[in-house]
């Protein structure tokens, strides 16, 4: 059976990583549609798809946002179909995925029937010490506002609060900005001399590189302990994942190798990693809810 092309939807605003991604896509046969937000309850043949099929209909499952059994932000897919897919979904035989932010992709994901992978947000802080290197807690900002220590804190998948080292709790985003309910990580403080990001798939790691250090920016080739830590992980913690996620790993100046966090694949830059490679990982991240790996049913956002 003849598929036609897959459909990757990209946010109006690419960064250089989205954009590296963006031309592997094109060159590996796939349809990019550049979509905004706001195009999602116009439907598909509004403006604010550019680049959509003519012609093409909402895939199977799929939703405008704002209709009836709108799925936005339940993480429910129930009727998803078997872990095997020919890769033809809906209608008109497109598989969509996605490559965006969590804000963008909160809106698009459901109204296209994508199923958006992420670790669960206390992950991090369930690893043993021994592959964190630090105390790491999940727990309501309303708890962290009572911490009388310098700590790191962060949103476990977004960028909701800044991840910052934090005087104590005083200093965190206030209950006037963000609901005291919201989950946050906090850590202790730890500076690491260099930093790689590790695409994994299917229980392996299938795309690395370097992306910092000393704490800035600096794209390099992945490391060879790098690579031997991040199967430790995957050997440690790997059936706690989905199929396709990145995690970030980094050692210190003592020479331990620590987790740093994990991120959803389809909101992470590729850095300098096999551009190929980690477009595999995006793409089983950000699928068609209707191609579900069992294993991955719990992981959607």
């Amino acid at each position: 059976m003849t598929c036609p092309p897959r459909i990757l939807v990209l946010p109006p605003r690419l960064t250089a990583s989205a954009r590296t991604l963006r031309a592997t896509a094109l060159r590996r046969g796939l349809r990019i549609v550049e979509a905004t937000a706001s195009a999602v309850p116009e439907g598909l043949g509004s403006p604010g798809w550019a680049g959509w099929p003519e012609g093409a209909k909402w895939p199977e499952g799929a939703r405008q946002a704002g209709s009836p059994g709108d799925a936005r932000g339940t993480g429910d897919t129930r009727g998803a179909g078997s872990a095997e897919s020919t890769g033809c979904t809906g209608g008109d035989g497109h598989a969509v995925h996605l490559h965006a932010g969590p804000s963008f992709a909160d809106v698009v994901a459901p109204a296209l029937g994508i199923a958006l992978l992420e670790a669960p947000a206390d992950w991090l802080a369930r690893l043993p010490r021994a592959l964190t290197q630090r105390d790491i807690r999940a727990m309501t900002i309303g708890e962290a506002y009572r911490l009388r220590r310098p700590a790191f804190v962060k949103s476990p998948n977004d960028k909701s609060i800044p991840a910052l080292v934090y005087a104590d709790g005083s200093r965190l985003p206030g209950p006037d900005a963000v609901d005291p309910a919201t989950v946050v990580l906090v850590s202790d403080v730890m500076t690491f001399a260099v930093e790689y990001r590790l695409h994994l798939l299917d229980g392996a790691v299938h795309a690395a590189g370097q992306y910092a250090e000393a704490g800035r920016l600096r794209l390099g080739p992945p490391d060879g302990d790098a690579l031997a830590f991040g199967r430790d992980v995957l050997a440690a913690a790997g059936k706690t994942l989905p199929s396709a996620i990145v995690v970030d790993v980094g050692r210190d100046d003592e020479g331990r190798w620590a987790v740093i966090e994990a991120n959803a694949a389809w909101a992470s830059g590729c850095y300098s990693a096999d551009p190929d490679r980690a477009l595999e990982t995006v793409l089983r991240a950000a699928g068609p809810a209707t191609a579900l790996l069992p294993h991955d049913r719990a992981f959607v956002r």
